[in-house]
């Protein structure tokens, strides 16, 4: 068989499955806080909701365990795993050191190509925060952020850093959706990130790594805040 002749009939981007669509929105369910931290996840009721099979619920849920969206509770079955404060300092601590040390090295090793893709990943951020309030504006900025660090990575060769951030991806964008919903915050997300670009397009490592703490500084004090208010909530009912 000449396959040189087949090249046309190659599926560059096959549509999404069934499933992927059912573990997308239940992902987006639970970081967009729809679905409450320590809620059941009734098997029967999502299938009617969502009008697919139990099976499909089912593996959809083994893969957001896998995230640690979901945990299973004994004699309750699938819940929305409970974030604490114990657990997101340890998330913000790894981010913080892993970001930093990123952060320092793409500011060093930026060139013409990457700056160009630093500044478009900051334009798609400016474009998701610009959009009308929303679930799907929070999906485009937990997309554009997850890219503007992707980058940030990529241009520092922190590949395995890497790795370990998109394994707590999930967490991160779960902690993100509490901080950016925030109306006291003293300084935008957006703002900090604009700055932590500023820093490495100026190749100025020292500068990057101070706007990367002082951005997850000011986001860990808020999750710290909402985390422990929500547990002296939960306390009192």
């Amino acid at each position: 068989m000449n396959t040189t002749k087949l090249q046309d009939l190659r599926i560059e981007n096959a549509p999404q499955t069934l499933r992927e669509i059912v573990l997308e929105r239940l992902r987006s369910a639970i970081i967009s806080g729809r679905f409450k931290s320590g809620e059941r996840l009734v098997e029967r009721v999502l299938c009617d909701q969502l009008g697919v099979s139990r099976s499909i619920v089912r593996e959809a849920i083994c893969f957001l365990e896998a995230d640690g969206l979901v945990e299973i509770a004994p004699r309750s079955g699938p819940i929305v795993a409970r974030m604490d404060w114990p657990q997101a300092k340890q998330i913000y601590d790894i981010r913080l050191q892993l970001e930093a040390q990123a952060a320092t090295e793409c500011a060093r090793k930026a060139d013409a190509v990457a700056k160009a893709a630093l500044k478009s990943a900051l334009r798609g951020l400016q474009d998701a925060f610009s959009q009308a309030d929303g679930d799907e504006k929070k999906q485009a900025i937990y997309a554009a952020t997850t890219h503007f660090y992707q980058v940030i990575f990529s241009t520092a060769e922190h590949d395995v850093a890497w790795e370990i951030v998109s394994r707590l991806n999930a967490r991160i964008s779960r902690l993100r959706a509490m901080t950016l919903a925030t109306t006291d915050r003293p300084v935008s997300g957006l703002i900090r990130m604009s700055e932590i670009c500023e820093a490495l397009l100026a190749n100025d490592p020292q500068r990057a790594a101070q706007a990367v703490h002082d951005h997850l500084i000011e986001a860990t004090a808020i999750a710290r805040r909402l985390l422990k208010s929500e547990t002296q909530q939960s306390g009192a009912s």
